[in-house]
């Protein structure tokens, strides 16, 4: 296959089973403005797959796109699909409380809520109704051991969240996310805010949840995300002069492929120069 159309229907033509989402024709709007143009993907089941490209792009907007966090942001909308198991999120019908349950986020900066570490682990399953304290003392061990934080902190577990280290308290919001059990876990540069040995305990910690989540990350780090992802996903920047001194912008996808196709054999020049460092 020689062009970015044919690599994306290849991509396409996957079986089902495989694929965790599938977006189609999704363009996200801020009030009036185009913010990301026509994207057309899908995310593979117990994959990584990441997100690059230049500041400004699109990439955190598509990402928060997929649990619905962008309803948070007054005048936001999103038109197209983001189908999930078959369904439109962005259906009518579709409680976006429950898909932040199926599809968790953890932030760029680690963000513990100011409680114990046992209670920032315990929130989200009291929130949906587990009340049983040997029930909740077996998810906040299972979740601790599963984010490769419980041997830290097991002799700990009523010290604030707030007191670990900066990369302790990003595998804290790990263990917060995969406590409610999500299939899909978002992350948005989850390491930018961490010293080179967190950032390899993080890496390290998404390739041991892939067996069991769909990760999906944005990096601006080129190295991280050859390293951690299966997948990868190139955004850019359009612009178009409407008038004399004015000019929009927008974000769209150049390419999607795997992660190693990317980075030895990309379809578009754009997206072997951004790779090379050659704008960005």
């Amino acid at each position: 296959m020689n062009n970015i159309e044919d690599r994306i229907e290849a991509q396409m033509t996957l079986d089902k089973e495989f694929v965790a989402l599938q977006l189609e024709h999704v363009n996200i709007y801020y009030g009036p403005n185009l913010a990301v143009a026509d994207v057309t993907m899908q995310i593979h089941k117990n994959k990584i797959t990441s997100f690059i490209g230049p500041s400004g792009c699109g990439k955190t907007t598509v990402l928060r796109s997929l649990n619905r966090m962008n309803d948070l942001i007054p005048g936001a909308r999103v038109e197209g699909s983001v189908l999930y198991n078959g369904e439109n999120l962005y259906s009518h019908q579709v409680d976006p409380v429950q898909v932040r349950r199926n599809i968790g986020m953890v932030f760029q900066k680690p963000n513990p809520f100011p409680k114990s570490i046992y209670d920032n682990i315990a929130y989200g399953p009291r929130l949906l109704g587990v009340t049983k304290k040997s029930v909740l003392d077996e998810i906040v061990e299972r979740s601790l051991r599963g984010a490769a934080l419980w041997d830290e902190v097991k002799n700990d577990l009523k010290k604030s969240g707030l007191a670990l280290s900066g990369g302790q308290q990003q595998r804290l919001c790990i263990a917060r996310t995969i406590a409610i059990e999500p299939d899909i876990i978002l992350m948005d540069e989850p390491c930018s805010a961490l010293d080179p040995i967190s950032t390899q305990r993080i890496e390290e910690l998404m390739r041991e949840l892939q067996s069991k989540y769909t990760i999906i990350i944005v990096t601006h780090n080129m190295s991280q995300a050859q390293r951690v992802s299966d997948y990868c996903a190139f955004y850019s920047i359009r612009k178009d002069e409407t008038e004399v001194g004015k000019e929009k912008r927008w974000g769209t996808l150049v390419e999607f492929d795997s992660t190693e196709k990317m980075f030895t054999s990309p379809a578009s020049v754009e997206t072997r120069d951004y790779i090379a460092g050659r704008f960005g």
